[in-house]
This record gives structure tokens, sequence and C-alpha cells, in this order.
């Protein structure tokens, strides 16, 4: 479906003026006004945001009471289990917490649930054998827990101090811990509600620190350890996809320089296997493409303490080994998930009927309940609806699924008012997990079409928002290197998408990658000639070369190419229309 282009309004004078006040390109002048960064005070906070603003956790809802009992099970030397979920927001937020404690001088050991064995979150047997094993110790979650009341219930039976701190959606009736810890709790005052679970262990960790301080700031020593845990915390957040904004994009912006100065022994050895090493500087999408999906891939296959045990090791050749292991982890998934695909897309293609569904419910014996999510968010924004992709497990006769959104659609409520099909299912608004009898399948995909029928998207959440037409000759080297003070970029604050009018094509677009899945061409306007990228759209290469030498309107985010210590204007190509006649010019 053609994309609708907006083009986001801005008052030239203004722009002139934020451009030269702030001596900053027009092109950045341009975006920051266009983004409601219209006064040079605005402008210049959202630019050169400071750690200080990140909020006391000391007003997070739950903090003070866990971190009192931490620092008691620390002092008592009791035993601490942190545990996680499997997730890379998981696997961060519970490698944050360990380092904390170990370096505090507590006794503390991690849990993570087997994905495929377990699936997600606490679950009673594993409570269950963490009392037979130290009825005495205290269990702190990270990322899980919210929704556990059966659970919770279940360690107030055995007699378990049970700490919860997470971020997803919650349900009406709140698990009885010891302590719920989450930005959103009924009541909450707190300024930012969009933290991840590594987001709040950290805001934990760094209340925990300041007991053991001087009562109002951390040691020297838990200093520096917490400036180097924002890098665990900038992988997690970037990897869960919650808003960069707000103190999120503090933590990342400051995460970021951390991870380049501050690494631990197992990142190392990943920016060395990866290649990452060589960049001057990290960006979100370094950690989005690169880091977290070896770190994920643990996790996915079944083995997500490895990926622990590469964040939290001292040893550097376990790291190195680790490392090794978790990149080959990662290439075989993105095997399983190109077969999953395949067959994803067949299964729509096999059923004509589910064209006019709002939703699509798919299910397979062969897929990979670890795989499932990724190939899922690819299925929604393909056949752009909300996507349910449910692994078979012809044994048990059951089904675990993954599920994600499109265009705003609320995930959460849907399956809440079809909660009578399913076994479980769990958190938020763009993506959920579930479990379902085999037999329910169709009176899901009946049910969850019914409730989300009446769903109508916001033209904002459909729309390619363009926050500035330029000329090609305005994208040199500094004027987009200048752009990325706006970064870190990820949800809530894309890199900024540019528009370019009367662009011809300099030579024959061609495809590129394993399964032509790319696509290069090279686009000029006057005399200015640049490359151009599409990245997972190949098809484009027949229509785009049947368009010939008719001029084109593009869409685009700029990026700088750097390679072998050569920096280069690249545009990575959104999206891309005929121009139209002469008579009909502004259009175009």
């Amino acid at each position: 479906m053609p994309k609708d282009w907006k083009f986001l309004p801005f008052d030239g004078s203004r722009v002139r003026d934020l451009s030269g006040r702030l001596q900053v390109s027009p092109v950045l002048a341009q975006v920051l006004a266009a983004r409601g960064y219209e006064t040079p005070d605005s402008a210049r906070a959202f630019l050169d945001s400071k750690l200080s603003e990140l909020h006391d956790p000391e007003t997070l809802p739950g903090i003070p009471e866990a971190a009192d009992r931490v620092v008691a099970a620390i002092q008592q030397q009791r035993l601490v289990v942190i545990y996680g979920d499997y997730d890379v927001d998981g696997v961060t937020a519970t490698s944050l917490l360990w380092h904390c404690l170990k370096q505090l001088g507590g006794r503390v050991d991690y849990y993570l649930p087997h994905r495929l064995e377990e699936g997600y979150g606490l679950n009673c047997e594993a409570l269950e054998k963490l009392h037979a094993a130290d009825p005495n110790c205290l269990v702190v979650s990270v990322d899980c827990g919210i929704c556990s009341r059966r659970e919770a219930q279940r360690a107030r039976e055995l007699g378990l101090e049970l700490v919860v701190t997470d971020h997803h959606q919650f349900e009406d009736e709140l698990p009885d811990a010891a302590v719920l810890v989450h930005p959103r709790l009924p009541g909450s005052t707190y300024p930012f509600p969009d933290l991840c679970g590594v987001g709040v262990a950290f805001k934990l960790a760094w209340a925990i620190c300041t007991r053991l301080g001087d009562g109002r700031k951390a040691s020297p020593t838990m200093r520096n350890f917490l400036l180097s845990a924002i890098g665990l915390t900038a992988i997690g957040t970037v990897a869960d996809v919650v808003p960069l904004v707000g103190e999120n994009r503090v933590l990342v912006r400051y995460g970021l320089q951390a991870l380049k100065e501050r690494a631990s022994l197992g990142l190392r050895a990943l920016f060395e296997i990866t290649r990452l090493h060589e960049k001057p500087h990290f960006e979100a999408e370094d950690v989005g493409f690169t880091l977290a999906p070896r770190i994920n891939a643990a996790g996915r296959l079944g083995q997500a303490r490895l990926a622990v045990e590469l964040l939290t090791t001292d040893q550097p050749e376990r790291a190195r080994m680790l490392a090794g292991y978790l990149d080959e982890q990662n290439k075989t998934r993105q095997q399983v998930e190109r077969k999953i695909l395949k067959q994803a897309r067949e299964q729509v293609t096999d059923h004509p009927d589910w064209a006019a569904h709002p939703v699509l419910v798919l299910a397979h014996h062969e897929w990979h309940p670890g795989i499932i999510g990724i190939v899922a968010s690819k299925i929604a924004e393909q056949f752009e609806k909300p996507t349910v992709m449910i692994a078979l497990n012809a044994q048990e006769g059951t089904g675990q699924g993954s599920a994600r959104s499109y265009a705003g659609y609320d995930l959460h409520s849907g399956l809440s008012q079809c909660a009578c099909h399913l076994l479980k299912f769990g958190g938020h608004q763009a993506a959920a997990g579930l479990k379902i009898e085999a037999g329910q399948i169709a009176a899901f995909r009946e049910a969850f079409c019914a409730v989300a029928g009446g769903f109508t998207p916001e033209a904002e959440e459909t729309q390619l928002r363009i926050d500035a037409q330029v000329l090609l000759s305005d994208l040199s080297v500094r004027s987009v290197t200048d752009l990325d003070r706006l970064g870190p970029f990820g949800r809530s604050n894309p890199r900024p998408v540019l528009m370019a009018a009367e662009v011809e094509l300099a030579e024959p677009p061609r495809t590129m990658g394993e399964g032509d899945r790319h696509l290069s061409l090279r686009v000029r306007h006057h005399n200015k000639v640049l490359r151009a990228v599409a990245f997972g759209r190949g098809e484009w290469a027949a229509d785009l070369s049947a368009a010939g030498s008719q001029r084109l309107s593009i869409s685009f985010a700029p990026v700088i190419n750097r390679f072998r210590g050569q920096e280069n204007v690249e545009l990575h190509l959104i999206d891309w229309r005929p121009c139209q006649p002469p008579a009909a010019v502004t259009n175009c």
C-alpha cells in the first residue's frame, strides 16, 4: 500500500533564527523546528541533555522499600537470587544487578527460566526449587513478575521473600509480593512511565549504592560502577524498543559512550567478533542490529544463562569463547528465521480470505517458539495488520505464541478480551506472548478478529512523516553528521526523514544480499550524485527500472557510511514515487 507522506510544518524565519543562534546547519534547524523545538532554549536543552536530568530513584514506586530489603540482605549475608527474563532486557537487567551486588560484597546468584521448557516469567516450580536450596534467600525479579499473582502467592506460602521489579502492563489485581517496583503503579507520580526492565533495575541499583554510600551519594567506586552500568542499560533499552525520549534517551545517549569507554570483558569480546571495536563511536543501531541479536540468540534458542555469563565473566578466554558461540547461535537463528518467514508468507497467500481480516493468526508445527516474535514483526509490517504467530507443540497439544502490533493497536487490551480462549498471556500494547490449546486456535482467531474489527488506525500511525524537503546538495558530511545530534534514534525519536524531488536515477538499480533481498542505486539531483540503499526492498528494482528516465521524489534517512577511513553520505531509501507531470509539479 502506498504511504501517505505528511510534511511536518515549520516557520522559515524561526528555522533561520535557530540555525544562526545555535550555529547548526539549516537542515538540523528545520528538523528541530518540525519536531516542536522552535526556540533556541528548547532546542539546546534537547540537543545537550544531561545525566543530571535522570529522576531520583527514590521517587519510583517501590524502590525505597526494595532497596532497603536488598541492603539488609547484603548486610546479613543472605543469598540474593535475581530472577530474570531470557530476552535482552532481562539479560542486561540480571547482569547489571548481579554486578552491583557482587561489588558491594553480597552473596548473589541468578535464575533465568528456560524459554522452551518454562516460558516467560516467574513459575511456581522454580520458586520452590530456589526455596528448597536456601529457604532464607531473597528473590528479586527483573523484567517480569507484575502479572504473577499465583506465583507470588506460592512464594508467600513458602515463606520466600519476593521483590518484583517490572515494567510490563499489569492486570486489575496485583501480585501479593513483599514489594512491587514499577513506574506505573496505581497512584504513581513518577514523571517518566516508559522505563524498560533494565531501566528499573538501574534505578534500584542506584538506590542500593546510595544507601551503602553516605546516604545521599554512592561511594566513588560504586559511582564508577553506575556510570559503566549505563552501558548495559542502553543495550536493554534499545533492544526492548521503548520510546527513546525523556530518561530513556538520556540513558542511551550516555550508555553508548559508556559502552565505548567502560565495557566489560564479555562485551569487548563481542565488539571484537562483530568488528564494532573499529567504530569511532557507537550508535543505537549498533545495539539494535548487531549486539542485541547476538545476546538475544542464546535466550531464543534456550540458553539465556550463557548470555548472562558473557556479560558477567572476568575470564578473557571464556569471554572470547562465549562471544564466538553467541555469534554462531545468531547465524543459526537467522537461518531458522528465514525459513519461518517464508512459511508464514505462504500461509497468508494460501488463505486469500484472510486479506479481509483485521488481524493475522498464524500457526505451524515446525516453527521455533524462540524465533516467531521476530517474524511476527516482519509479517505485521508487510501485511499491515497486527499479527500473532503460534509455534505448535504436537506432543502437548498446545501452542506458544508471539504477537506484534501494527498502527498503534493495543495488543494487551485485545488479548484480554479473548482471554477465555487462551491458557495465559502477557505483554504490553506493542508486543505480547501467549499460550493456547491447539484446538482453540480457530476460535481465538475468530474472536480476535471480532475484537480488532472496530479498530481504526490513527492517521499519524500510518503516515510517513517527512521532517524536511532538501536538495541533495544540502547533504554534506558535515550537515548529516550534525543531524546525529538528534540521536540516539529509535522509537518515538526516529532518524530524520528527508525528501528530495526531481531526482533522477544515475544508473540502473540492482539487487544485493542473499536472495536479492536488498536494493542499491545511485541517484542524481543536478550535479550531485549519492548512493542509496533500501533494505528488504529488492522487489523495487523492477519498478524503478521501468521508471527509466522519469524523475522521482524520494524519502530517505541520510547516514554517514564509514569505510576504510573514508566518510560518505548515503541515503537509506524509505519510499519513492514518480513525479507528476509539469502541470501538477507541486504534488511532486
